[in-house]
């Protein structure tokens, strides 16, 4: 458990305040955005922002863009295309000045995630499905993270993994109870799923 993060509805919230951005670099195809607003909803991220120009292109083609996005997150959490992530804190509003900027990428010399602390405050910048952050953004980084695997995970794995890291590392005894509460495990699942541990 982390010393300096709490969970999103912790009872200290005022005091400490917690905030995700999932920023995204040039992602290609409406299904993997689709799940990553999945992910942003199901682990309370803020907000997407994404750059480049193939997402926005692809969708333009497809009736059911998001089709992956089951939840419908796209009604509750901003998707937004910037410009650049060069002085992204300073460009959108809704950033706290005191997050830090986290590449995850496979890169080297990046730290491996089960290693790593994350901030309370933070914009997580993934790399594109078929390439890798630029490396001016990696130099503005406050650190840069990978998930250990053999081979390369899709850009929508790599968000869940990477926010249930950050869930995961935040809990306390008070949200372990919470966790378990059958009545989060009834709204979360799927209708067909009535099964029990006796």
């Amino acid at each position: 458990m982390t010393e300096n993060m709490t969970a999103k509805n912790s009872p200290n919230k005022a005091q400490n305040t917690t905030h995700v951005t999932i920023a995204l670099t040039n992602p290609k195809t409406p299904t993997n955005v689709g799940a990553v607003m999945r992910a942003a909803g199901c682990y309370q991220a803020d907000q997407i922002i994404y750059n480049g120009n193939r997402y926005a292109q692809a969708a333009k083609y497809h009736k059911q863009t998001l089709q992956t996005d089951t939840f419908n997150m796209i009604d509750k959490i901003p998707l937004v295309q910037v410009e650049s992530f060069i002085s992204i804190k300073d460009s959108l509003e809704s950033i706290p000045s005191s997050a830090k900027i986290i590449c995850v990428d496979l890169v080297e010399g990046a730290t491996p995630l089960p290693h790593f602390i994350h901030p309370l405050e933070a914009v997580y910048i993934f790399g594109p499905e078929d390439s890798s952050i630029k490396q001016e953004v990696i130099d503005i980084a406050d650190d840069v993270v990978y998930v250990p695997t053999v081979g390369c995970m899709n850009l929508a794995a790599t968000v869940n993994v990477l926010l249930y890291d950050r869930l995961a590392k935040s809990l306390t005894s008070q949200e372990d109870s919470m966790l378990a509460d059958n009545a989060l495990i009834r709204k979360s699942r799927d209708t067909n799923n009535t099964s029990k541990v006796k």
